[in-house]
């Protein structure tokens, strides 16, 4: 119960950086907007495919919360824009 509940606190984290960077537009959020829908479907698709192996609901979930952890990481990193030499 544990693992399912902290998937659904960290899942709130990721939703929110996402949500700030989209409003922020430009082709960072179009690469993000592209990215979450690609690695939800690879998500899925691990999850199935781990179900019909025979993993437990809890393994799932603990793969679901590294991919989750990996993109709170990746999305709260402070990037600096890099400006063009004249």
């Amino acid at each position: 119960m544990w693992n399912w509940m902290m998937l659904g606190l960290e899942s709130n984290r990721v939703i929110g950086l996402r949500i700030a960077k989209l409003m922020r537009g430009g082709k960072a959020a179009q690469r993000e907007a592209n990215r979450m829908v690609s690695e939800k479907m690879l998500a899925a698709a691990k999850a199935s495919t781990s179900l019909m192996a025979g993993a437990s609901g809890d393994k799932i979930v603990e793969q679901y919360r590294r991919k989750v952890a990996a993109n709170a990481k990746r999305l709260s990193r402070k990037r600096t824009r890099k400006r063009k030499s004249r």
